[in-house]
Order: C-alpha cells, then sequence, then structure tokens
C-alpha cells in the first residue's frame, strides 16, 4: 500500500511541474504526460514495467474515455459518413502494411516481425485524438466524426488482428478445426452488439428513470453499468475499449447523458493521466540509441505518409481541403494498440524485443510531434494549403460541404447555432431577416437544411468558408463559436477585409473580452452573463437598427 502511495506521488508531481512548462508552451497537456512517462524510464525512482499504479489504473482511463464517447456517438451520422470511413481505414491499413514490411525488411528484420511492424504502423491512437478533439471542443466537427470513425473500425480491425493471432499460432494451417475460434469471435461479436441494443431500448431506461431521483445514485449507477457490459466484453474475449464503448453507446439516448457526462469526466482525467505517464514508461533510451534509423524512418512514416494516404483516400468523397487536412492530421501518430500487437508478436515468440522497442519509440515520438502539429493547425494549414489543394477534387463536392450559390445582401451571419446561437436563428427565421448560418456540427447543419435554412458546414479557422459567407454584404457579424482562436481569427479577417458589418464575438473571460474589442469587435457577449434571450433582445432592439 506504501508503494502505491510513493508511486502516485512522483507520478503525480512529475505530470504537474512539466504539465506547467508545457501550458506556458501552450501545448496540448498530453505532452506533458508523455515526457513524464520518458523521465520515469530515464531516472527510474521506481520501474514502471511492474508498477502496481500501472498494472490496472490506465486501463480504467481507456474505459471512462471510450464510455463518455460512446455516450456522444450519433450513429446516424456515423451511417451518413460511412463510405468514407471504411474506405479510409481499411485502404490506409492495407497500404501501410505493406509499407512498413517492406520498410522493416530493407531495414534488416525478419520477415514474419516485419509484418507485425507493419500492423503496427497501420494504427492511429484512438485516445490521443479524443483527448485532443475534447481539449479543443471539435468532438462535433466533421472533421472530427471522421477521425472518430476511422479510429473505431481501425480499432475493430487491430482487435480482430490480435484475435487472429492467439487464435492462429499455427499461421497458415486453416482448418475447420483453427477456424473455429475466430468464428465464435464474430459469434459473440454480433451477440453483444445485439444485447448493446435490446438493453438500451428495454432496461437501461426504466433503470436510469428510477434512479434519476438522486445526482448521486445516477452516477453511481451510470459508472456500475459501465464496468459490468465492459467485464462482460472482456469475459467475451474483446478489449476493454470495445466493452466500454459499447456500454457508452447504450446510454447514447438517454435524457440523462449529459449530467453522467458532467460527472465522469474528471475521473476520466484523472485516470488518463497515469495511461499517458505509463505509455511514455515504455520507450527506453538505451534501445532507442541503438535502433534510431529504424525509430526515425517509421517516425516519418507516421507523421508525413500516413497523412498523405488519407488525404488522398477521402479526397475520392469531395471533402473540401480544410477537411481533408485535419482528418488527416488528427491520425498522424501510432496507436496504443500498436505496442499491444508488437507485445503478442513478442508473447508468441513470432517478433524480437528489439521490434517492441522500436514500436514504443516511434509511439512516444510520434505522439508527442502529433499532438504539438494538432495544436497549431491553424497556423500549418496556412502555410501548406497550396499543397492540399492538389488533393480537392472540383468535380464533386461532399452533401455536407455544398455552397450557397444565392447572392445575400444586407444579411445577418450566425456561427455556431447550438445553444447560444439557435435562438438567434430562431428568431431571424421566424421574422423573415435574411440570414445565413455557419456550424460546425454536421447534425446541426442537416437540421438546419430540413427546416429551409441556409446553412454552410465549416469553422472560422477555415478562411475558404468565410468567402462562402458573403461578409462584404453582411449587416450583422455574430459567432458564437467557443474557440477562442476562431473568433480572433474572425474579427482579424473582418477587419482585414475592412467589413463594414457590426461584429458580435463570444468571449471565455473579460481579459479575452478586452483582447477581442481590442482587435475590432463591436459587441462582446460572455454566455456565463448573458442569455440567449438577452442576445435576441439586442438584435430586435439595437444591433439590425
Amino acid at each position: 500500500m506504501r508503494e502505491i502511495f510513493f508511486q502516485l506521488a512522483i507520478v503525480l508531481s512529475l505530470s504537474s511541474l512539466i504539465g506547467l512548462v508545457v501550458l506556458r508552451l501552450r501545448l496540448p497537456l498530453v505532452v506533458a504526460y508523455l515526457l513524464a512517462g520518458v523521465s520515469l524510464s530515464l531516472v527510474r525512482l521506481f520501474d514502471p514495467h511492474s508498477s502496481l499504479i500501472f498494472e490496472v489504473l490506465p486501463e480504467i482511463g481507456i474505459a471512462f474515455v471510450l464510455f463518455l464517447i460512446g455516450m456522444e456517438l450519433d450513429l446516424r451520422e456515423i451511417r451518413a459518413l460511412g463510405k468514407p470511413i471504411i474506405l479510409a481505414a481499411i485502404g490506409q491499413i492495407i497500404i501501410s502494411t505493406l509499407a512498413g514490411f517492406f520498410i522493416a525488411s530493407l531495414l534488416g528484420f525478419q520477415n514474419t516481425e516485419s509484418i507485425y511492424l507493419g500492423l503496427g504502423l497501420a494504427f492511429s491512437s484512438t485516445i490521443v485524438v479524443i483527448k485532443l478533439l475534447l481539449e479543443k471542443r471539435d468532438l462535433t466537427s466533421l472533421y472530427g466524426k471522421l477521425s472518430l470513425g476511422i479510429l473505431l473500425i481501425e480499432d475493430l480491425v487491430a482487435i480482430a488482428a490480435l484475435m487472429m493471432i492467439s487464435v492462429s499460432h499455427y499461421a497458415f494451417n486453416l482448418g475447420f478445426q483453427q477456424s473455429l475460434p475466430l468464428l465464435s469471435l464474430i459469434a459473440k461479436a454480433i451477440g453483444l452488439f445485439v444485447l448493446t441494443f435490446i438493453l438500451s431500448k428495454y432496461v437501461l431506461e426504466k433503470i436510469f428513470d428510477r434512479v434519476a431521483r438522486s445526482v448521486e445514485l445516477l452516477f453511481l449507477t451510470a459508472i456500475t453499468w459501465c464496468f459490468i457490459f465492459t467485464s462482460l466484453a472482456v469475459t467475451l474475449g474483446f478489449s476493454v475499449v470495445i466493452g466500454a464503448f459499447l456500454a457508452g453507446v447504450a446510454l447514447a439516448s438517454s435524457p440523462y447523458h449529459l449530467q453522467i457526462q458532467g460527472k465522469v469526466k474528471p475521473l476520466r482525467d484523472f485516470f488518463l493521466t497515469l495511461f499517458f505517464v505509463y505509455l511514455g514508461s515504455q520507450a527506453s533510451v538505451e534501445d532507442a540509441l541503438t535502433l534510431w534509423p529504424a525509430i526515425l524512418v517509421f517516425t516519418i512514416y507516421a507523421l508525413v505518409a500516413k497523412p498523405i494516404i488519407y488525404l488522398a483516400i477521402l479526397a475520392l468523397f469531395g471533402f473540401r481541403k480544410h477537411t481533408l487536412f485535419q482528418t488527416s492530421l488528427n491520425l498522424s501518430q501510432i496507436s496504443e494498440f500498436s505496442l499491444v500487437v508488437l507485445l503478442v508478436g513478442v508473447k508468441e515468440g513470432l517478433a524480437s524485443p528489439q521490434a517492441l522497442s522500436v514500436m514504443a519509440a516511434v509511439g512516444v515520438i510520434s505522439i508527442v510531434a502529433s499532438s504539438i502539429l494538432i495544436s497549431y493547425s491553424k497556423q500549418i494549414y496556412k502555410v501548406i494549403v497550396p499543397f492540399i489543394q492538389f488533393f480537392e477534387r472540383k468535380d464533386i463536392t461532399h452533401s455536407l460541404e455544398t455552397k450557397i450559390e444565392e447572392e445575400l445582401i444586407d444579411h445577418t451571419i450566425v456561427i455556431g447555432a447550438d445553444r447560444i446561437g439557435g435562438p438567434v436563428v430562431d428568431f431571424l427565421q421566424r421574422e423573415k431577416i435574411p440570414f445565413i448560418v455557419m456550424d460546425f456540427n454536421p447534425h446541426i447543419v442537416e437540421q438546419l437544411r430540413e427546416r429551409g435554412v441556409k446553412v454552410l458546414y465549416g469553422d472560422a479557422g477555415d478562411p475558404e468558408i468565410l468567402d462562402n459567407l458573403q461578409m462584404e454584404n453582411a449587416k450583422l457579424i455574430i459567432s458564437t463559436a467557443t474557440d477562442m482562436a476562431d473568433n480572433e481569427m474572425l474579427v482579424e479577417e473582418c477587419r482585414r477585409r475592412k467589413i463594414k458589418a457590426k461584429i458580435v464575438v463570444r468571449a471565455l473571460d473579460n481579459d479575452h473580452s478586452q483582447a477581442l474589442k481590442a482587435l475590432g469587435a463591436d459587441y462582446v457577449i460572455l454566455p456565463e452573463k448573458v442569455s440567449a434571450e438577452f442576445l435576441v433582445d439586442q438584435i430586435r432592439t439595437h444591433w439590425l437598427k
């Protein structure tokens, strides 16, 4: 027991201290946690490989993350994006596995472990990408949903690969007897999905209706459900990732999912910190110094070649270059599953410990590098947009990314049509005031189109989408977007274009409010102090006159 507290004190102290530095540099906190893990592997205050806290707690963090993501998932949107998601995921896995095999063979690895290295190179990190999307509040965006969908397909393929490795130690002996475990796995998977649907529709709704009278009991019941269903999935031979995700999906339609999410998030953050520290601690500095050519080549492939593959495949479906760029950049690292695949290969005697060391080092470096790149994605996009333009198709446009051809005069622009912007849109439509909406949530875009509203998919960080808003002809521009960098960029762009419309933007706090006013915003709203109804009243009485 003493060891657990000692190890937790060291891990959390390191994470906090490095986190302060990383925060000052405006980088994602996941970088700090990974560096804390690398520091542990160097200093060896305790052995991370036999640590009690790293044996179980990181898995709980993963379970909570996927549980929350499952609750936020709208299967209708995933179904609408099914074709590009499946083709991009499967296509990239095949290409990267073959390329990884070829590269590893050239670097002197044996054929079998070259296959393992190629397969490990093919997967991107679900946990890292989801954490970064949550931090940037981009999970509901089109590129967020594309990234999430691709990652889920990759996770399913990774789990299938792990099961096949475990089942077929007999490599190419494909008799009926050897196929039985795989057929059993497929049957279990179908049964698990069917069970999720039945429980969601007929059982869970009644249970949560009864416990919802107490917030504490609601939270406890949700956690209980998560662990029960995840345990069932693990017992059937699936991973914690799949079990926790399906447990969340079962609650996605529950009216109480927002309360549950709010309570679970602090727990998720704590356990997830331990997961990233553990991941960083798996990198062996001694092996990295010996095997650096292989580590360098594989890292460059993950950061450069994989995004290009995604760009090429997703471009076939007519997505705009901004969506292509953001989705591809999100997937520019290797996965924690990659380490598991190599670990299983080592245990089966089909891969060497050196191959595992290479994959661990590539994992840490690629995750740190991609996290930094994603945090500066807006600046990077401006630089490489001519290159991305090469992939964009001019003859096809995805249905979500169609443009408004009609010319607008003296119209109002509403950026963000959710909690604050929704009532504004309702008012403008009711009063028949000409307006156009921009939102980066595909579900909201589809809903508004069904109502006959002129709406564009996109965000203020995409200069191309701003052209489609016809800002030069606008009378009033209102941004309720939560991304502060986007709001600053919007105000600066309006000033650069000498836009005459009144500009109303959202701020996080008073300091940010002053900064936006200094940039040229006419009015700044703080949602904590200003309600949507007040905003509508101001539009009615002042801003449109």
